[in-house]
């Protein structure tokens, strides 16, 4: 893979050029900043492309904060600006925060060429009496939750609200799967689908802890990456973990950049 082309077409049409996250998501342009604003308040809302340097950066986070305060559609709303290591300026992220911006814990951006992928994963298998089980419905939903919240020790509120209305409404763009041991769920992932562009996001990937280190992650990377080719995608695309990221490393995948979330509440 061409590190450096991937990451160029990655800025290009998952940041610059993002299409919205849902039907009900709206683009603002403005200098050197898009803005994806979610209706719901479970969906996402904030800065996913800047082009900025030392002398328009702290406008363009006033503009930014000035919106949060005087939009009815910001109260009361958490707001992220994602950077990546690779933004600039190289102080973006110092400036962030003393505009009131809190960081949060960084992951690393990951890419592979799905045909890789596949070829990697060939004898990926889950252990016995494991299967996989595509998540259709709102009892599936509560059950892929709840892996989440085991898996990660955090609350799976927004997220449950996220994947009730991708199943609802974007069934022929996300994957949703959850390994099931008997009638357990041990393990839970999602992949969403960005038409008009070369990628596919790997999403979760949580497994109990029970059931760590059989395998089960990587087969479920294997059955995305499968979903993602037949669909004529190149790409996939993670934010990877500390704890995931030797294992798609293993997978063909490359470190690329790393993003950090940093996030604001609106007022009330």
């Amino acid at each position: 893979m061409d590190q450096a082309e991937a990451l160029t077409l990655f800025d290009t049409q998952l940041r610059r050029l993002a299409p919205p996250e849902s039907p009900t998501t709206r683009i603002d342009k403005s200098p050197g900043v898009l803005r994806q604003v979610g209706a719901g308040a479970h969906e996402w809302c904030g800065v996913v492309w800047s082009d900025l340097d030392e002398t328009t950066a702290d406008a363009a986070i006033a503009a930014q904060l000035r919106w949060l305060r005087e939009a009815p559609e910001a109260a009361g709303r958490e707001f992220e600006w994602k950077t990546y290591s690779h933004d600039r300026p190289a102080d973006l992220g110092a400036r962030l925060l003393a505009a009131g911006f809190e960081p949060e814990p960084a992951e690393t951006l990951m890419i592979a060429e799905i045909d890789e992928v596949k070829a990697l994963t060939q004898d990926a298998a889950l252990p016995p009496g494991v299967r996989l089980e595509p998540v259709t419905d709102a009892a599936g939903v509560d059950k892929a939750a709840d892996v989440h919240e085991q898996a990660f020790g955090s609350s799976a509120d927004r997220l449950r609200a996220r994947m009730l209305d991708q199943v609802a409404h974007s069934a022929d763009t996300v994957s949703i799967v959850m390994a099931m041991a008997g009638d357990v769920p041990v393990c839970a992932a999602r992949m969403e689908l960005i038409p008009g562009t070369a990628f596919a996001g790997l999403w979760g990937g949580g497994t109990v802890k029970e059931w760590r280190g059989k395998g089960i992650y990587r087969a479920l990377v294997a059955h995305r990456a499968r979903i993602a080719a037949d669909q004529g995608y190149r790409y996939l695309q993670v934010d990877a973990s500390e704890d995931s990221r030797p294992i798609l490393q293993r997978l063909g995948f490359a470190a690329l950049s790393v993003t950090t979330p940093y996030l604001i509440t609106a007022p009330a």
